[in-house]
């Protein structure tokens, strides 16, 4: 008998250990998990969670999302980060309305021509949603595949052709294995593979893992300095928008002043929410999130 390859490894792990998480669960439709992907862009699981349930709760399809304002999705967002997400997560709404009858579609080049849709976030919902083999490479599988196969500590900064190519090498050659080989490699980036700490000895693969075996140390300190958030423009935007989510009509400029002492970067914030398409301004001198105003009406497909 042959020995268990590295993916089968990983997947056996992956189904003891797996953390229960409602993307997860069977059944979950594949705007669920479109959903859950554009959330977790650059956003901790434990930040995600309370505003995925609240997201497909008042919209379960993308029918509702598309049938809703710009505004509503801003206001929806709350406090996940990088706001402009809502928008292209319903302009993605709008797209799979208009082109594909209210369902996700399931090829690869269709969800790649969705609007805010990239490599990474399309393959992941082709192999999840619809049990597809396609290499799903973000920081914590390339980490995972450089390590277990190159025997390098670190993966870099990006993705690149070869990372894909690594991990799809490593895929089962049926599909809903290879699916779920690539929800493990994630899972085991995430949680034991770790940038720094990693917790070798629950590794399912470290007997084979090339960077255990070549004796090399993970990474001191992180190979990215953290971003400065306190002072910086983010926050401003930050509390500009608060206001404005918090407010159900056009927001006076004067009240938007108050939130910030420095008139300067105030107002280089304001114009960058308003550049961004997030904020619009109204008469003289207000403003408000954009298209808080009547909903667009669209075909009704959640019947």
């Amino acid at each position: 008998m042959s020995e268990p390859t590295f993916a089968t490894l990983v997947s056996r792990w992956y189904e003891e250990n797996a953390r229960d998480l409602p993307w997860r669960k069977p059944g979950v439709s594949p705007w669920a998990i479109l959903v859950s992907e554009v959330m977790l862009q650059q956003t901790p699981v434990v930040r995600v969670l309370p505003a995925y349930e609240a997201w497909l709760t008042r919209w379960p399809v993308p029918a509702a999302l598309a049938a809703d304002t710009p505004a509503e999705a801003i206001r929806m967002w709350g406090r996940l980060g990088y706001p402009r997400r809502a928008l292209r997560l319903r302009e993605c709404a709008t797209a799979i309305v208009e082109r594909h009858g209210g369902e996700v579609p399931d090829r690869l080049d269709q969800l790649l021509a969705l609007p805010g849709v990239g490599t990474y976030t399309a393959r992941a919902v082709a192999a999840f949603a619809y049990g597809q083999r396609h290499p799903v490479v973000d920081t914590n599988v390339r980490r995972v595949v450089c390590r277990a196969v190159a025997g390098e500590p670190d993966a870099g900064p990006a993705t690149r052709p070869a990372d894909l190519l690594a991990t799809e090498a490593l895929l089962p050659a049926e599909p809903a294995a290879a699916a779920l080989a690539s929800a493990a490699f994630m899972e085991l980036g995430a949680v034991v593979c770790t940038a720094r700490s990693p917790r070798c000895d629950k590794c399912p693969v470290e007997s084979t893992c090339a960077w255990r075996a070549s004796g090399q140390a993970a990474p001191a300190g992180p190979t990215r300095r953290p971003q400065r958030y306190a002072g910086t423009d983010r926050q401003v935007r930050g509390l500009l928008l608060g206001v404005l989510r918090e407010s159900t009509g056009p927001v006076p400029r004067l009240r938007l002043d108050q939130v910030w002492t420095d008139g300067v970067q105030r107002t280089r914030a304001l114009a960058g929410l308003v550049q961004d398409g997030l904020v619009e301004p109204v008469g003289d001198d207000s403003y408000r999130l954009v298209g808080d105003g009547p909903a667009v009406p669209l075909p009704d497909l959640t019947r």
